[in-house]
């Protein structure tokens, strides 16, 4: 979890050091540790990224603090140490040309820059490799599965166009906590519309001697999800508002989540289909990717 501290320098704060006056103001962070987080990326000076340690700061500037993840993967390592640690897990090119990048992202990877950390994520890979690469859309750092990428501001908006327009086709495979029916869930997120099919491929019942145990709660259901609209976690919000919430989510699942076993080894959501407009051609391109090891392991032993 990302925690955000902001506050002002105080007059008797002038000339301090940026790693000097972090410090002050953010309980339980070293001087060591506020370097890492400087060089991570997670600090703003009046709401410019600054990742200089030794910037002196002056009365009146709003100093902003963001710490999470990023620095317990760094193990609060400074500089080249910070880096090396930082180390990600390696994406997939699926597919490339001059104006798209397929990824098959896999869990642990963030998809683009956040307000603790600046490096190390998709994004960033991807531009180190292709030059100048557009974010089109995200999957969260524990899902994995297709994205889409595009390598000119062109292509970005056409995508971007078609994503407004819920021209684009989004599968994703989900195992949840109970039994779930075929259903579409119309329920709002934040006060904006989201819409979600859910469709069960396999159930999983668990059994003792042939005879099935209870409570349901127990069992689990392998599901076909299609998404109509985007919203920041929005299987996992409208399949935790069900009772049935993806199993390994830590974030919605809750007591019922917690209670499942086998525990899964991560969260249980995976983007399989990914099918658009080529932004170029206007030809309908469609690319699958199957469950990853980690996933599918765990799945065998649920039948």
């Amino acid at each position: 979890m990302s925690t955000k501290t902001t506050f002002d320098v105080a007059a008797d704060e002038e000339g301090l050091r940026l790693d000097q006056v972090i410090p002050r103001h953010v309980a339980g962070l070293s001087r060591r540790k506020a370097r890492a987080v400087i060089d991570l990326g997670g600090v703003f000076v009046d709401k410019t990224r600054v990742k200089v340690a030794g910037r002196l700061v002056r009365p009146g500037q709003t100093i902003e603090v963001n710490v999470g993840g990023a620095l317990e993967r760094a193990g609060g390592a400074v500089g080249a140490g910070a880096r090396a640690s930082e180390a990600a897990p390696e994406p997939r090119i699926v597919f490339s040309d001059e104006h798209i990048i397929i990824v098959d992202k896999p869990a642990g990877l963030v998809t683009a820059p956040t307000p603790e950390s600046d490096r190390g994520d998709l994004l960033d890979l991807l531009g180190r490799q292709f030059g100048d690469v557009f974010l089109v859309h995200r999957l969260d750092m524990p899902t994995s599965g297709l994205l889409v990428f595009a390598r000119t501001r062109q292509a970005n908006k056409i995508l971007g166009d078609a994503f407004k327009a819920h021209d684009i086709e989004r599968e994703y495979r989900a195992v949840a906590v109970g039994e779930v029916a075929e259903q579409t869930i119309d329920r709002e997120i934040d006060k904006r519309r989201a819409v979600t099919h859910v469709e069960p491929v396999e159930t999983f019942i668990r059994r003792e001697r042939g005879v099935p145990v209870e409570p349901a709660a127990t069992h689990a259901t392998l599901l076909r999800v299609q998404l109509e609209t985007g919203r920041t976690h929005q299987i996992r919000i409208h399949l935790a508002g069900l009772g049935h919430p993806v199993c390994g989510d830590r974030t919605h699942g809750g007591e019922v989540e917690r209670a499942f076993l086998p525990r899964p080894p991560r969260l249980a959501l995976h983007a399989r289909v990914l099918g658009f407009a080529h932004p170029a051609t206007g030809e309908r391109v469609r690319w699958e990717c199957e469950l990853p090891d980690d996933l599918a392991a765990w799945i065998a032993r649920l039948r």
